[in-house]
């Protein structure tokens, strides 16, 4: 359970990122025309500084959801290892019903 609570709370933090990103993107649009000078170079710099933080923020998302799935790939492998059988017949049973599934159509 930790890992989806980990996974759920980056996430939340990706969401809560970008709908501020978004805000700015809005404020800074609605608000172009009328700006000049140190007012707009300040909202751009919130606007750089959004998207910077939004990017690493993606960069250690992609990195923490590339270390998940490795985890997976390999405990998949070391079960597949250990029963091969159990996955074989797993596997028949998963194709069997996604077979029955598809036939009902």
């Amino acid at each position: 359970m930790p890992r989806k609570s980990n996974a759920n709370a980056t996430t939340d933090a990706l969401l809560a990122e970008f709908q501020a990103l978004v805000a700015d993107t809005e404020k800074l649009l609605q608000t172009s025309t009328e700006l000049a000078g140190e007012e707009a170079d300040r909202l751009r710099d919130q606007l750089r500084s959004g998207l910077h933080r939004a990017r690493e923020r993606i960069d250690a998302a992609q990195e923490s959801v590339r270390e998940h799935g490795k985890a997976a790939v390999d405990a998949t492998e070391d079960y597949v290892g250990e029963h091969p059988w159990q996955a074989v017949g797993l596997a028949a049973g998963v194709g069997f019903l996604l077979g029955l599934l598809v036939g009902r159509r």
